[in-house]
């Protein structure tokens, strides 16, 4: 898609997402909203799904904040420099995550898969996210 950016007014696109793709996190998303997409500025804003039992591999988002609505599942997210903080998130809930806060998600279903929309004030984030040490059991 080529977005033209010189119309001073701008304009509204409507995004549906025909397939998932895999990121840094080693979770699916469905791309929506983001500089690629649609020519954001300052904003991206996906769907992700944790399969049943699995988790994000530990990281850090770089210069951006992150926003978190759960539609579907429990989901363990861990947080702090040796992951010891935990917090459970459930559908209708919103998690905050502050830049540079070392994180993991975990689906607690064994069975279902997870889904939330992620928005970032950032266009571009998966350039930014980086990898933190091994994963807490």
């Amino acid at each position: 898609m080529t977005i033209d950016t010189s119309d001073p007014m701008g304009r509204v696109v409507a995004i549906r997402p025909e397939r998932e793709v895999m990121t840094l996190q080693q979770l699916p998303y469905f791309v929506g909203i983001s500089g690629s997409t649609v020519g954001s500025q300052g904003l991206s804003m996906h769907l992700v799904i944790i399969p049943p039992g699995a988790k994000a591999d530990p990281h850090i988002h770089v210069g951006y904040e992150t926003g978190i609505y759960v539609l579907e599942g429990r989901v363990l997210t861990r947080w702090g420099q040796n992951l010891e903080n935990e917090t459970i998130s459930e559908p209708g809930e919103f998690l905050f995550v502050p830049p540079g806060v070392p994180h993991e998600a975990v689906n607690l279903s064994p069975t279902s898969p997870a889904r939330a929309v992620i928005a970032r004030n950032d266009n571009a984030e998966q350039d930014k996210v980086v990898p933190f040490g091994p994963s807490v059991t």
